[in-house]
């Protein structure tokens, strides 16, 4: 892990919004970060992408809060329902003046990217960094890539050895009836069908029969040119969260029970039926084997800073099988990713000063290479 020592003040630059259909999710997190960070070990400059790709300037909103409870709860509004990117407390702001801004400024600077799915998690704005010469919060380019991509994931995943459940990927072109009885054939029922690149479980259904298999693959079709499809696992639903660059560490092992028949969009974020228990109640070299798997799977993907691993357990049955893992995981105070670390004894704000630190770790790690053009 990198060195304790925080330098006396950070320029923050968190972004939120984005161009996916996670655009909600983001804001919501970046009002609970905004909240949550020591203003006086860190300077935020918040930065809002709308939905049509604008940057803009979300400093007015920072008027809200004045740390209370009842301000972050007034904060939690603004970003969340009403950055309305369009109001007059958001002005649109050129990308390379920020970035100028950023790399002049006596003051160190660090990006926190708070943008789930594409456009956001999947390597496009690490690459932008990468070019502006800006540390930034969470994996690469490559680690953000390969997570994002289920179909791509899965695959690395095969190569190193890591068990998970049978699964199949396709392009939108190849749907049709025939598609639909070679994977009921390969898989069996039901399905879970998936948009390769995209999180929060938005696109994702689960199908019962051929019609609604057919049904699922053009709901997926809207948000991704890639579907992966899945047999459906009868286990439970445990997840872990990894924590490091070189020398990553992970938490302990949390357990979902959703409120729905699998835990969607709509169980995580707006009916809150799902129940979260933490620690998971696994016998102990089941957890060791789910920590160890956790870890394997941060490397085999190249992922750095932060990623929240999800696995289902099938007892009695295969055992421990990866789901996926999410680079730049929900994040609010009731969020899985938190939660862990807080129960592993890490509270959400130490937490969001450890991945500021990791963020300089890296940076200032690839510095030292030839051909980075820094």
């Amino acid at each position: 892990m990198p060195n304790s020592s925080q330098p006396e003040r950070v320029r923050l630059i968190v972004l939120f919004g984005g161009r996916s259909a996670e655009h909600d999710v983001s804001r919501v997190t970046a009002a609970h970060v905004i909240a949550a960070v020591d203003r006086k070990k860190f300077e935020i400059v918040p930065i809002a992408i709308s939905r049509d790709g604008q940057w803009l300037d979300a400093t007015g909103a920072l008027s809200a809060f004045s740390g209370d409870e009842e301000a972050a709860l007034e904060l939690e509004t603004v970003l969340a329902d009403g950055i309305t990117v369009e109001t007059s407390a958001s002005t649109e702001v050129a990308l390379s003046s920020d970035i100028a801004l950023a790399t002049s400024s006596e003051m160190s600077t660090v990006v926190l990217p708070l943008l789930h799915g594409p456009y956001g998690e999947d390597g496009t704005i690490q690459g932008l960094l990468e070019m502006a010469s800006l540390p930034y919060v969470g994996s690469g380019v490559l680690g953000s890539a390969l997570a994002m991509d289920k179909a791509k994931a899965k695959e690395v995943i095969a190569q190193a050895g890591i068990p998970q459940c049978r699964w199949r990927s396709l392009e939108i072109s190849e749907i049709s009836t025939e598609t639909v009885d070679r994977l009921i054939n390969d898989l069996g029922l039901p399905l879970f069908v998936k948009p390769a690149n995209l999180g929060s479980s938005v696109g994702v259904s689960k199908a019962h029969n051929a019609a609604q298999v057919l049904a699922a693959l053009e709901t997926a079709s809207q948000y991704d040119e890639w579907i992966v499809v899945e047999e459906a696992v009868q286990g439970r639903e445990i997840e872990l969260a990894v924590l490091g660059n070189k020398n990553p560490k992970v938490s302990l092992a949390g357990e979902v029970k959703p409120g729905a028949e699998f835990y969607s969009y709509e169980d995580k974020y707006l009916d809150g039926n799902a129940a979260v228990i933490i620690p998971a109640d696994l016998p102990p070299q089941v957890s060791a084997q789910a920590q160890e798997l956790a870890l394997a799977s941060f490397r085999a993907l190249r992922a750095e800073g932060m990623a929240r691993v999800d696995f289902f357990y099938e007892s009695p049955g295969r055992g421990l099988l990866l789901n996926e893992i999410n680079t730049i995981p929900g994040f609010t105070p009731i969020s899985m990713y938190p939660k862990l670390w807080e129960a592993s004894g890490l509270s959400y704000g130490a937490l969001i000063e450890e991945l500021v630190m990791l963020a300089q770790d890296r940076f200032e790690r690839r510095q030292k290479f030839a051909g980075t053009g820094r």
